[in-house]
């Protein structure tokens, strides 16, 4: 992918190539996905974990949802609001989620507020792309940038890609907020320049 590429001209690649992949390789990756973020100290049972649930041709992160509340971490999934921010609710199984606008799932169980990701140990964030200095191409709300700004700047953030979907470099605007690594199902877990 290129670096000239605007940031609309990146999405409509890469998601033109999500839907080219088989239901079987986003199985595949949401697996691999999920043992390599099981493996971080950040995860570990009593800790608290901000994650998106996939949809579509997102990476699958339904199975980390599920391992990490099986594993008795407190899993705080978002709630997408008008005007962009995201509000948490916790997840509590499959019971606790209903289908959403734009085709998310989310929690319905008390929102905790948009405030509630800064005390996640570990944030999980969707992209589309994620370079080498830890910047992520969205959708293009900017929902995670604000939420990464919540964040502690210790806090490991992940952006969720595929293996060729990790970068040399995405258009970067002064909004935009880098993730620690990238999580990808064939490298695992990748740490991104200094961070």
């Amino acid at each position: 992918m290129n670096s000239v590429l605007t940031k609309s001209d990146l999405r409509r690649r890469v998601l033109a190539a999500r839907r080219e992949r088989s239901a079987r390789e986003r199985a595949a990756a949401g697996a691999a996905i999920r043992d390599a973020v099981l493996a971080l100290p950040a995860a570990a049972p009593g800790a608290t974990a901000a994650v998106y649930y996939a949809v579509g041709s997102e990476p699958d992160t339904r199975p980390l949802v599920a391992a990490l509340a099986e594993r008795g971490v407190r899993v705080l999934l978002p709630i997408f609001l008008d005007g962009g921010d995201l509000d948490w609710a916790e997840y509590t199984g499959p019971e606790s989620l209903a289908a959403a606008g734009h085709g998310l799932v989310e929690p319905t169980g008390p929102r905790l507020g948009v405030d509630a990701v800064r005390g996640a140990d570990v944030l999980v964030c969707p992209a589309l792309a994620v370079d080498a200095a830890g910047y992520r191409l969205g959708r293009g709300a900017g929902c995670y940038d604000r939420v990464l700004s919540l964040v502690d700047a210790r806090t490991p953030t992940l952006g969720v890609v595929y293996d060729d979907e990790l970068v040399d470099s995405v258009p970067v605007e002064a909004h935009d907020r880098p993730v620690r690594a990238a999580v990808t199902p064939g490298r695992g877990v990748v740490p991104l320049a200094d961070r």
